[in-house]
């Protein structure tokens, strides 16, 4: 099989750290998200990996740099795989997949696994629900995220089971037009602003 275009790869870097500020900032699905972006401590790689067996192995790659990085440096890593578990029942079973051998590694208790994809849908909700699309990336995307820096962020926020709930009213109240829209905006981004996979950004 041929290597993916590292043009395909840089525009998918470019399209979700633009999903990035317009929706999970823009929209304030994470009200932790912002101080991370500004401060320059999301890494986002993008994985040319057609099969689980790769991905799973760069994810626990991506893990094991986060625990050896300063969170100053890197706080959080979004690891993008355009080409693989492009469907979402096949990302959803990888999922515990992931999460037993992030906890195989000694994880637990230091990092924490988040989800996103392009058809991501919550359990009871028909696929064209719009509030699915607060969890909607551009591409598949594994989220790794510190566990302390979870806890000083809910202590911060001490309503944060309230996200959620605010989330589905977000959505609900920009609809599918709009969130049509904002997807269109980050694709014309990801042109305007290209960035280079793997970068921290």
């Amino acid at each position: 099989m041929a290597n993916p275009d590292p043009g395909k790869l840089t525009s998918a870097a470019a399209e979700t750290l633009a999903w990035v500020d317009r929706a999970v900032i823009g929209l304030n699905l994470c009200p932790f998200a912002r101080a991370v972006r500004v401060k320059g401590q999301i890494r986002c790689v993008v994985s040319d990996a057609t099969d689980t067996e790769v991905l799973l192995r760069t994810l626990c790659e991506e893990a094991q740099r986060l625990l050896d990085t300063d969170a100053s440096l890197c706080d959080t890593t979004l690891l993008v795989h355009p080409h693989a578990l492009c469907d979402f029942a096949d990302y959803n079973d990888f999922l515990d997949v992931a999460e037993a051998a992030l906890s195989e590694m000694g994880c637990d208790g230091e990092l924490q696994l988040a989800s996103f994809h392009p058809d991501y849908q919550f359990a009871d909700t028909e696929p064209e629900d719009v509030t699915n699309a607060s969890n909607r990336s551009p591409y598949p995307t594994l989220h790794l995220l510190r566990e302390a820096s979870i806890d000083r962020a809910v202590q911060a926020f001490p309503e944060a089971e309230a996200i959620y709930e605010a989330n589905l009213r977000t959505m609900e109240s920009l609809g599918r037009s709009g969130w049509q829209a904002l997807q269109a905006q980050c694709r014309r981004d990801a042109t305007e602003t290209p960035a280079t996979p793997s970068q921290s950004a």
